[in-house]
């Protein structure tokens, strides 16, 4: 994988949502004290449960909503934790409605939009969450479109979801660059024939899957660069 060429020809960026632009362990960070000693835990199984439910689900064909999917994950991964506690549960919820978004994301797609290119955001993310996500952030203007897949019944990898960007845009999918810190997400997109730059933000090994990212960075910070963007 190529870590440092500049990409051509791009003319619209793409970017997932969760763990991309926001950062997914925000919501158990800021209740730490509430979790006594349990907030990482909680964190990782919440958001590896989470992703395991979109696939499955998507494989049993019964889809519901990211809203109930988080829920359901958020349950799970607070029985795992023996966690008792309904109020704290519903406080996890809103507070992962308003996502912090890392530090960089506004300047990166500020200096995109000012280069001449589209911006967008395609997720699993339901409207609901993903607007509330995006309105909390302050990143709404800086975003041509923001593309869910509730529309599909579907969740990511499946191909279908990554064509919304090329419909949403009228672009080859090799003008598209596509932007996500989880891997298979991004060996879905390079999978499907999207320019991919894998955002790799915690130093984890490449998926042993079909599709190969373009490029690896380990923030967005240095997305402009890549592109030729001064």
């Amino acid at each position: 994988m190529e870590s440092n060429r500049a990409l051509g020809s791009i003319e619209a960026c793409v970017f997932d949502a969760y763990g991309t632009l926001f950062d997914v362990a925000s919501a158990a960070a800021r209740c730490r004290d509430d979790l006594h000693g349990k907030a990482d835990a909680l964190a990782d199984i919440w958001r590896n449960k989470q992703l395991q439910y979109t696939w499955l689900r998507s494989l049993m064909g019964h889809y519901v909503d990211f809203t109930q999917v988080t829920g359901d994950a958020l349950d799970y991964a607070l029985s795992a934790l023996k966690v008792d506690d309904p109020p704290l549960r519903d406080r996890l919820m809103a507070l992962y409605m308003e996502l912090d978004a890392y530090p960089e994301v506004p300047a990166v797609l500020g200096r995109l939009q000012g280069a001449g290119l589209k911006t967008a955001v395609l997720t699993n993310g339901s409207p609901l969450m993903i607007d509330a996500a995006v309105a909390s952030a302050g990143i709404g203007d800086l975003l041509d479109a923001v593309l869910t897949v509730d529309s599909l019944g579907i969740y990511k990898p499946d191909p279908s979801v990554y064509q919304l960007a090329l419909e949403r845009f009228a672009l080859p999918a090799e003008r598209i660059a596509f932007m996500s810190s989880n891997a298979w997400d991004a060996a879905g997109a390079a999978a499907f024939g999207m320019t991919v730059v894998w955002v790799n933000r915690f130093g984890q090994p490449p998926e042993r899957l079909p599709g190969t990212p373009t490029a690896e960075l380990t923030s967005l910070e240095g997305l402009p660069g890549l592109l030729g963007i001064e």
